[in-house]
């Protein structure tokens, strides 16, 4: 008596205890009688009928993403890897719907993320698939919301994650980059081996201009004191010609000084002889003299008259310009 009595306890706890379950928070549980719906419960302690009501399922309320791997080609004929996640959640008040209508949500999300992916991708070239992806990820969104959202599962967001070309393609597009980068780094090189090339030019041509001017006052100097110097001599009365003479010994062995003083020089210089540089002044002089004695009897010859029929040299003076005439 005392064992039936005991069993019978047992018994009464279990059936007492599987009247009562706990739902999770965000989660939602379907409730039949008899294999009919009788009701949804949401979280916290709840009750039920035991052996005539039981547990059908838990449906997950939380925001659930879906990642779908698609392969598929683009209008210029390159094939791609794109990974689109899919964002998804069930609407509380369609718990129903989503339990009894769709038995497997997946699998029809991938559907429709394939069909709306092979339909956009193939109408863009590969450049603008990667510029255009949040279209694509747009196009899908809307797609899946109208069609999911009679199953009781709303849509949160579609990513285009990821588009992954063939490798082949991939080499090709970082070639065509690393070319087109050595390309402007080469027209950089260029504009400013430009700028470099067109300052020096500036830099010597100032340098140049700044010799020139250096050189011409020096010879100016030089020139000046040559005259004070003549003038200093002729007045303690040396003449000009010995004057002179004597500035060209002068520069003579002060050129010599100079050519001793550097260690290094390998200037050799002919003839080396005081009266060699006053050879040279005699011949300049004599030179300068019979110049101008050339000129003066150029200047002082009679014209002839040009015929107009002989073209001698004799017959006429080159320095004439007049038009020849007939001869009476």
């Amino acid at each position: 008596m005392d064992v039936f009595l005991i069993g019978f306890l047992v018994f009464g706890l279990l059936v007492l205890f599987s009247c009562f379950f706990t739902v999770k928070q965000q989660t939602a549980v379907v409730i039949e009688r008899f294999g009919k719906f009788l009701s949804i419960r949401n979280s916290g302690l709840q009750l039920k009928i035991p052996v005539i009501d039981r547990i059908a399922g838990r449906v997950n309320l939380r925001i659930q993403q879906l990642d779908v791997i698609i392969e598929t080609k683009t209008k210029d004929n390159v094939f791609v890897k794109m990974k689109v996640s899919v964002q998804f959640k069930v609407i509380q008040e369609k718990v129903y719907e989503a339990f009894y209508k769709l038995e497997y949500p997946h699998d029809q999300i991938t559907a429709y993320v394939f069909d709306v992916v092979r339909a956009e991708v193939p109408k863009l070239k590969l450049d603008d698939v990667f510029e255009r992806k949040d279209d694509i990820a747009i196009a899908v969104k809307r797609e899946l919301n109208e069609a999911m959202m009679a199953y009781g599962y709303d849509i949160i967001n579609t990513l285009v994650t990821d588009i992954d070309p063939d490798i082949q393609v991939k080499n090709a597009m970082n070639r065509i980059n690393a070319a087109d980068r050595e390309k402007t780094a080469a027209e950089f090189e260029s504009e400013a081996q430009r700028i470099r090339i067109v300052a020096k030019a500036k830099a010597e041509a100032e340098s140049k201009r700044l010799q020139g001017q250096g050189i011409a006052d020096q010879r100016r100097e030089i020139a000046r004191g040559l005259v004070e110097s003549v003038e200093v001599l002729n007045n303690v009365g040396i003449n000009s010609q010995e004057a002179s003479a004597l500035i060209v010994v002068t520069q003579h062995y002060d050129t010599l000084q100079a050519i001793g003083a550097d260690t290094n020089s390998n200037l050799i210089l002919l003839p080396n002889s005081p009266q060699a540089g006053s050879d040279m002044l005699n011949n300049m002089v004599a030179s300068f003299t019979a110049s101008n004695q050339v000129g003066e009897v150029m200047k002082n010859a009679p014209k002839r008259i040009k015929k107009k029929n002989d073209h001698t040299s004799t017959d006429y003076n080159p320095s004439d310009t007049s038009n020849p005439t007939e001869e009476v």
